[in-house]
């Protein structure tokens, strides 16, 4: 009996003792998770009970693009329900014109959408925040390329996650260009076939085109040439002949004097597709990345091509490049929710079914295999010429060093000048490279 009731307290005592160190696991696990907010970096939520974290998220586009990241977004806080997201958005150049102040006061956007010609001088100046401590833990890169990954990196750093690959090209409307008596346009057309074309689209009541970025093609051309707008160093310009200036820019400039293209006064009117010449049928085609094409054809709403670069020498000049990157802001409080957001972007399959490719052919391998069962014509159109450009380009140059957006601003403006006649190309091209030298030589 004795032995029986010995037997009895120390059940009880056991008992006593796991109750115990039970409800005490179960408190310390329920603090670790209201602490810790961890997901999957699919974007799924692995807690219900995660700390509410707002991001801000900045990124620039048409319509087209704007409607479907929203979209995104909504996706995202579905499965992740204590996250806020408060959008930021506009076309290009008021994006950049909003970004700039918010940068002087140190207070970007967590997320932000930021393209190759400014990566540099946000990085440079310690405003985006390295990723790399997030790839595999928030950010998952299984079926991305090495390559596509490197395209954010400056030095050791990653300060962005690629969102896609692009090339450059003509994106146009045939129907358009029969219209102005020229039946198609050629492989290896040369930069004389482009301005012979461009008068015949003037005869035809039409603009052959909407003009090119300065930065963006004066850097093609110079490609061709076998130079570069920037040397390695990034402390001076990489062409040393002004001609080659004087030649590019001379040509664009007739062509608006002349009336063949638009003037900055009419492309001023022009803030996003649904304004372009080409889908008010008033223009043939618009020079731009191959990821925009989705975006243009959508808005235009008829068939449309894409015809690559102008030569000699286009394999020269064309290259593969990120079309734009998602980079977080340094300062950002919720870093980790950011970098998660950006998986989800990139790996998703139904978002990506949204984005269909509008900000560049995907990097993740499986996101690119599922797209094909869902592309339309005009995303197959853009694999296609990407997968053509790949073949028939060289790399890129180095990113665009500390004060290039300086340089753009003063390429941009004296192109704008050249257009109006108020400045010859020749006197434009000395002015430039002085004023890109003052700029440059701060890198030294």
């Amino acid at each position: 009996m004795k032995a029986r009731k010995k037997m009895l307290l120390l059940l009880m005592a056991f008992a006593l003792v796991l109750v115990s160190a039970c409800g005490g696991g179960n408190s310390n696990n329920a603090a670790n998770n209201t602490n810790s907010g961890t997901e999957a970096t699919d974007g799924t939520d692995e807690t219900a009970e995660a700390k509410p974290v707002t991001l801000r998220i900045a990124w620039w586009g048409g319509q087209p693009r704007h409607d479907y990241t929203m979209k995104v977004i909504e996706m995202y806080k579905e499965k992740n329900p204590h996250v806020t997201i408060e959008m930021e958005y506009a076309n290009y150049d008021d994006y950049w014109k909003k970004l700039a102040p918010q940068a002087a006061a140190n207070e970007l956007p967590d997320i932000i959408q930021i393209d190759t010609q400014n990566y540099s001088q946000y990085a440079g100046r310690n405003q985006l925040a390295d990723l790399s401590p997030y790839l595999n833990n928030q950010i998952d890169v299984t079926d991305i390329s090495q390559n596509a990954i490197d395209g954010g990196k400056l030095g050791d750093k990653l300060y962005g996650i690629n969102l896609g690959v692009n090339a450059l090209g003509l994106n146009y409307d045939p129907t358009l260009l029969k219209k102005a008596g020229i039946d198609s346009i050629p492989e290896n057309w040369t930069w004389d076939n482009y301005v012979e074309m461009a008068g015949k689209a003037k005869a035809a009541g039409l603009y052959f085109d909407s003009g090119m970025r300065a930065e963006v093609f004066f850097g093609y051309y110079l490609r061709t040439l076998g130079k570069t707008l920037f040397n390695a160093e990034g402390n001076g310009l990489g062409y040393e002949d002004d001609q080659m200036f004087t030649d590019f820019f001379g040509m664009l400039a007739k062509l608006v004097i002349d009336g063949a293209a638009p003037a900055p006064d009419v492309l001023a009117q022009i803030k996003g597709a649904e304004d372009s010449h080409l889908v008010l049928n008033q223009g043939i085609g618009v020079w731009q990345w191959s990821n925009q094409y989705v975006g243009l054809q959508q808005v235009a709403n008829r068939p449309m091509a894409i015809a690559p670069m102008t030569g000699p020498n286009m394999e020269k000049g064309l290259f593969l490049k990120p079309s734009m990157f998602f980079s977080v802001s340094e300062n950002s409080k919720a870093k980790e929710e950011a970098a998660k957001f950006i998986s989800f972007f990139v790996n998703d399959i139904e978002a990506n079914k949204l984005i269909l490719g509008d900000r560049g052919v995907p990097v993740s391998a499986k996101v690119k295999e599922a797209l094909k069962e869902v592309s339309t014509e005009a995303q197959i159109q853009v694999y296609d010429y990407v997968a053509w450009a790949e073949a028939n380009s060289s790399p890129m140059d180095p990113a665009d060093p500390i004060g290039s957006a300086e340089v753009f601003k003063s390429l941009t403006s004296l192109a704008e000048q050249m257009n109006y006649n108020k400045i010859k190309p020749e006197e434009a091209a000395k002015k430039f490279r002085d004023e890109a030298t003052a700029i440059l030589k701060k890198n030294k």
